[in-house]
C-alpha cells in the first residue's frame, strides 16, 4: 500500500537519519577523490616532521609506513565497509538501533567535540599559509595575539563550513577537485627540496643511488636519534603508528557516514588513495620537504610550521597546498561532526547542526593550541571510540553468527542500555588501564581494546536479551524497510535526474587539467634531475616556483569548471 500514511514516518525524518536510498550510491572513484584528498592534508606537513622528531630510521619509514597503511586499508574493508553497506547508516544514527539514545547522546557528543575541534586545527593550520604570506606574526600562545590571524581563520573558516553543510556530495566533489592536484604538489615538492638535502649532506645535487638516498636520508632527515639525542623509533612502532593514525575512522567506525554511499563493500579498498598516496607518498615527501626547508633556513625541522615548509618546497603554490590540504580534512571532518550534532538534535536538519557547530569550530580555530596538541588528540580520540566500534562489530557481525538476536534493544524498547554502557566504560578502563602500566606500545592498545569489548558486550548483551527471539518485532522492521524502499523509489522518481556532459568542451577542459598537473611534475623532476650544480639548481628552483603557480591557478580554474559541466 503506497499511501501517504504509510510514508508520513519517513517523511517527518531527516533524509541522514534513514538508510540511503540506492539512487543515492556513489561508485569507487568517489571515495577515491574523497579519501586521497582527506589524507593528503595539513596534518601531513606535522606527521612528516613527527617521525623525524620521534628518531625513525630511513628504512623503518620506508617499510613501515608501507606495511601499516596497508593494515589500516584492510581494516576499512573489511570491518568499516561491510557494516556500512549493509545498514546503509551512519554510526551515530544505528548506533541508537542498538544502544539507546542515553548512549548516543553521549557518544554523539563526545564525536561532536573530538570532529569539531579536529576541523578547527585543519583551519588553524590553513591559516598558517595566510599568515605567512602576509608576513604577519607567528601564533606561538595558545591563544591568538593578532587581530588578522583572526580575521584570516574566519574567512578559511567561512569556506570550510560553506562546503559541508551541503552534504556527502559537495564534499565529495571538493575533495574529488583537490585530490590530483595535492599528490602531484606534494611529490613535486620532495622532488625540488631534494637536491637541497644532498648538497648538504652529500655535496652534490643529486644521490648517486639507492645508497645514497639511504644514507642521505639516516644523515639528515629519519636519523635513528630523536629530538632528545636518545635512539628512536622502530619498525614495529612505525607500523603501529600508520595503522592506529585512523583507529576512529575505521575500528571506530565513524567512517560508516562516508562508506554508506558505496554502491559494493568493496570500496574499502578505496581508502588505498588515502593511505598509499596520502600517508604513505605525503609522509614521506612531507619529511624531505621539511628537511630541506630546515636546511635552507638553518634551523631545525621542530622549528617550522606548514607554511614555512611548504613555501621553500613550493613557492607561491605552498600557500595553496597547505590552505587547500587544511580544507580537505576540515570539510570531512566537519561534515561527521554535523551528523552527530544531527543525531542529537534529530528535530533540526544537518545543514542547520553542520552550521552551529561549524561556527564554533571558527571560533576555536582561532586558538592555536588546537593545531600544537593535534597528535595526541587523534591518539587518544582513537581509544576513546574503538570500544563503541566494538560492540557494533559485536552486534552486527558477530550475534547473527552465534544465534543471538541482532537488534534486541530496539525491539524491547529500551532507551538505556546497560550492555551497550557498561562495555564502552569497561573497554576505556582496559585500554587506558593497559597505557598506564605500559604494558604494550600505545600505538597498539586499540587491538585489545576492541577484542576487549566484543567479549564483555557479547556476554552482558546475552544476560539482558540478546540470546532471546523477538518475531513480531523482526517482522515489523522487515515491513518497515519494504515501506522504506518504496519511498525512496517514489522521491527518486520525483526528483530530477542528472546526467554526464561528454561534450568536447567538458573533454578539453579535464584534458588542460591533466596537462598542467604533467607540467607540474615534469618541472620538479627538471630541478631534481636537471640541476648539476647548486647555482643551476637555485635557477631551475626559481622556474619551478613560477611555473607551477600558473600551472596550479590553471589546473583548479579548468577542473571547477569540468566539475560543473557534469551536471546539465
Amino acid at each position: 500500500m503506497n499511501t501517504a500514511k504509510d510514508f508520513k514516518q519517513f517523511e517527518s525524518l531527516d533524509e541522514e537519519q534513514l538508510p540511503v536510498a540506492k539512487h543515492k550510491l556513489h561508485d569507487w572513484t568517489h571515495f577515491a577523490g574523497l579519501y586521497a584528498a582527506e589524507h593528503v592534508a595539513a596534518t601531513e606537513f606535522v606527521i612528516g616532521a613527527t617521525f623525524v622528531a620521534l628518531g625513525a630510521k630511513t628504512m623503518d619509514i620506508l617499510v613501515g609506513l608501507l606495511i601499516g597503511n596497508i593494515l589500516a586499508v584492510l581494516s576499512w574493508t573489511f570491518i568499516t565497509s561491510p557494516i556500512a553497506v549493509d545498514t546503509r547508516l551512519s554510526l551515530y544514527t544505528y548506533l541508537n538501533k542498538i544502544a539507546g539514545d542515553s548512549m548516543t547522546k553521549l557518544y554523539n557528543w563526545a564525536n561532536v567535540i573530538i570532529f569539531t575541534v579536529i576541523s578547527a586545527a585543519m583551519v588553524t593550520v590553513s591559516a598558517t599559509a595566510v599568515r605567512f604570506a602576509f608576513d604577519i606574526p607567528a601564533q606561538l600562545n595558545w591563544y591568538p595575539t593578532n587581530l588578522w590571524f583572526v580575521l584570516i581563520v574566519f574567512a578559511v573558516g567561512i569556506v570550510v563550513v560553506s562546503i559541508a553543510i551541503y552534504g556527502f556530495n559537495a564534499v565529495s566533489e571538493f575533495s574529488g577537485i583537490c585530490a590530483p592536484w595535492l599528490f602531484v604538489m606534494f611529490t613535486s615538492g620532495a622532488l625540488v627540496l631534494l637536491p637541497a638535502l644532498s648538497l648538504d649532506v652529500l655535496g652534490k645535487t643529486l644521490p648517486a643511488g639507492w645508497d645514497d638516498f639511504i644514507a642521505l636520508g639516516n644523515q639528515s632527515i629519519w636519523t635513528g636519534v630523536d629530538s632528545n639525542g636518545e635512539p628512536g623509533i622502530g619498525l614495529i612502532e612505525v607500523i603501529g603508528f600508520a595503522w592506529a593514525a585512523n583507529t576512529i575512522t575505521h575500528f571506530g567506525l565513524i567512517d560508516m557516514a562516508l562508506l554508506r554511499f558505496a554502491k559494493k563493500k568493496s570500496y574499502g579498498l578505496a581508502t588505498s588513495t588515502g593511505m598509499m598516496f596520502g600517508h604513505y607518498v605525503a609522509w614521506i615527501a612531507a619529511g624531505i620537504m621539511g628537511a630541506g626547508a630546515a636546511v635552507i633556513l638553518g634551523k631545525s625541522i621542530i622549528e617550522l610550521d606548514p607554511g614555512d615548509v611548504a613555501y621553500y618546497a613550493l613557492g607561491w603554490s605552498g600557500f595553496v597546498i597547505v590552505i587547500v590540504a587544511g580544507w580537505t580534512t576540515a570539510v570531512a571532518n566537519l561534515y561527521r561532526a554535523g551528523l552527530a550534532a544531527q543525531a542529537i538534535f534529530f528535530n533540526h536538519s544537518r545543514k542547520k547542526t553542520t552550521l552551529t557547530v561549524g561556527l564554533i569550530t571558527i571560533v576555536v580555530a582561532c586558538f592555536p593550541f588546537v593545531f600544537t596538541q593535534m597528535l595526541p588528540l587523534l591518539t587518544y580520540a582513537g581509544l576513546l571510540v574503538v570500544p563503541v566500534g566494538a560492540i557494533v562489530f559485536s552486534e552486527h557481525q558477530i550475534f547473527p553468527r552465534i544465534g543471538y538476536t541482532r537488534y534486541w534493544s530496539s525491539y524491547r524498547k529500551l532507551t538505556f542500555s546497560t550492555p551497550a554502557i557498561a562495555s564502552w566504560a569497561l573497554g576505556l578502563l582496559f585500554g587506558f588501564g593497559l597505557n598506564a602500566l605500559n604494558v604494550m606500545s600505545f600505538f597498539y592498545l586499540f587491538i585489545p581494546t576492541w577484542i576487549f569489548t566484543i567479549l564483555v558486550y557479547t556476554f552482558l548483551a546475552a544476560r539482558y536479551g540478546a540470546k532471546k527471539a523477538y518475531p513480531e518485532a523482526e517482522k515489523q522492521e522487515k515491513i518497515r524497510h519494504e515501506n522504506l524502499a518504496r519511498f525512496q523509489e517514489q522521491k527518486a522518481q520525483m526528483e530530477s535526474k542528472t546526467m554526464a556532459n561528454n561534450s568536447i568542451f567538458a573533454k578539453i577542459l579535464k584534458s588542460i587539467a591533466i596537462i598542467v598537473l604533467i607540467i607540474t611534475l615534469v618541472l620538479a623532476c627538471i630541478v631534481l634531475f636537471g640541476s648539476s650544480t647548486e647555482a643551476l639548481y637555485i635557477e631551475n628552483r626559481e622556474v619551478f616556483y613560477k611555473y607551477a603557480f600558473i600551472c596550479t591557478l590553471i589546473y583548479f580554474i579548468s577542473a571547477y569548471l569540468a566539475s560543473k559541466r557534469k551536471k546539465l
